[in-house]
């Protein structure tokens, strides 16, 4: 506003000194040049050489990070060549120049970066990969260099002996050459990253670490993660129970929990949610109670939250009472099933609308698991299979609502056949066609259909009873299918 304001003053003072006589055109001239000067070459050079970095002094320990206590304690002694550099170089030890934070998305690694400046006492610079690619050739290798000049201005006006450049999307600046084709400019700015971390020196007068973040390590450039630029590899991976239980105590210290929550509880059920996915279960807990108007977070608000985050928000379409009875079956089926195979492993069944979901089984594993038997994942397959199995035996057909289910077992069949656990027995599936695969998976899914289809028969009784239940409940609980299940009996 000001701005026009000042052009509008300026026309108005050459329309009157031009009315007087003067001649301003040698001075009107003079300004218009140093306008367009500024607008397309400095103002731009400004940009360019800041947009998208972001310099912060971050307030972020490692203790407020939960759940990655192997990642965390691995980075630390990777740092502490920052802040033991005299000790090192007694020792004739190189000074690390970079570290690759590889892992699913959510898990943390932007805060474990900003937690290793607090930690080292560091400047810090955060930027993204993409921001550094551009169409016009030679941008993003300058952006480069104004990277790391920035980053050693900013030692010396701190004060500091050392600056983390943390470089999210990794996988974007660092892709493999020649992967981007008839684009050049991705391979220049990666040389240009690789001839800056070539040339870090302590005796610079700053030690500069280069910090990235990716989720897709095998993506990069075979010549970053040589040694010499990202020494170090840190892997940070999804919480196990007792990492989520300790996020899910970081994420609860400001809000009002009621006593009687069993955060444990929270963190069995939610198996394989990532740090980002538990902070947003404990802020949706907080939002139903608001909502309620509620004084605390009970847990049934954090169950809410859990469904909510896992499935999505309820929908209110209503399916005809038809519908309803054909999902209730189709429900009890792999409920019941579940219950069979694997006891004590439901956690909810309902035939509440969430998400792309018309009913949902939550199961929730003894204990985290990362290696399946093959009974194991027979016993899956069966859940999955049991509920068109289900509407066939109380219905007499099937539905579309089993696609779902077929393509989850169809995918515990491939890892069948990756283990070696068929009948074509170790072999490289990649090799087969789909002439030889079909038949072996066909074989799985008759065995494990006949074998899921008698304890359906033979359990017909206690199926009729738990899709009553639904039918007027439309939920149900693990304790209460359990209980049911054992008057049945």
């Amino acid at each position: 506003m000001k701005f026009d304001i000042l052009i509008g003053l300026a026309i108005g003072v050459f329309a009157f000194l031009m009315v007087m006589g003067y001649n301003v055109f040698p001075i009107g001239l003079l300004l218009v040049t140093a306008y367009f000067v500024w607008k397309f070459v400095i103002s731009r050079q400004i940009i360019k050489n800041g947009n998208g970095v972001a310099i912060t002094t971050t307030g972020i320990d490692f203790e407020d990070i939960g759940g990655q206590s192997v990642a965390k304690k691995e980075l630390q002694e990777a740092l502490d060549f920052l802040l033991y550099s005299d000790r090192m170089k007694a020792l004739g030890i190189r000074p690390l120049k970079g570290i690759l934070l590889s892992g699913p998305t959510g898990t943390g690694k932007t805060l474990l970066a900003k937690a290793a400046a607090r930690y080292t006492n560091s400047a810090f610079l955060s930027v993204s990969g993409s921001e550094f690619v551009e169409m016009y050739a030679g941008v993003g290798a300058e952006r480069v260099r104004g990277l790391f000049r920035r980053a050693r201005e900013m030692v010396r006006k701190e004060k500091k002996t050392s600056a983390i450049i943390f470089i999210d999307e990794m996988d974007i600046l660092g892709a493999k050459r020649g992967s981007n084709v008839s684009h050049h400019e991705y391979d220049q700015t990666l040389n240009q990253l690789l001839i800056e971390m070539d040339g870090l020196k302590v005796e610079q007068g700053a030690h500069i670490l280069v910090m990235a973040a990716t989720n897709r390590p095998e993506a990069l450039d075979s010549a970053l993660l040589r040694p010499g630029r990202f020494d170090r590899q840190v892997k940070v991976d999804l919480p196990d129970k007792e990492g989520r239980l300790a996020i899910l105590k970081i994420h609860t210290k400001n809000k009002p929990i009621a006593k009687d929550v069993r955060l444990e509880e929270i963190a069995h059920e939610t198996f394989g949610f990532s740090g980002a996915h538990l902070e947003s279960v404990t802020n949706e807990a907080a939002i139903l109670a608001l909502r309620e108007e509620a004084s605390e977070i009970t847990e049934h608000y954090l169950h809410e939250a859990v469904e909510k985050v896992m499935l999505g928000e309820k929908l209110d379409r209503k399916p005809t009472a038809e519908e309803l009875r054909r999902i209730a079956i189709h429900e009890s089926g792999h409920a019941m099933l579940a219950e069979t195979v694997r006891p004590n492993s439901v956690s909810q069944v309902s035939i509440r609308s969430r998400g792309n979901a018309l009913g949902y089984v939550r199961h929730y594993p003894k204990d985290d698991q990362y290696l399946y038997t093959q009974v194991m994942l027979e016993e899956q397959i069966m859940v999955a299979l049991a509920g068109a199995l289900a509407e066939e035996q109380i219905l007499g057909t099937r539905s579309t609502g089993a696609a779902g289910d077929y393509e989850q077992a169809l995918n515990l069949v491939e890892k069948m056949l990756l283990a070696g656990m068929s009948s074509l027995g170790v072999t490289d599936i990649s090799l087969l066609n789909a002439e030889q695969r079909h038949p072996v998976t066909r074989d799985i899914f008759a065995e494990l259909e006949e074998r899921t289809m008698k304890i359906i028969k033979d359990n017909k009784q206690s199926l009729l009873g738990i899709t009553k239940i639904l039918e007027a409940e439309e939920t149900l609980s693990g304790e209460t299918l359990r209980t049911y299940l054992k008057t049945v009996v």
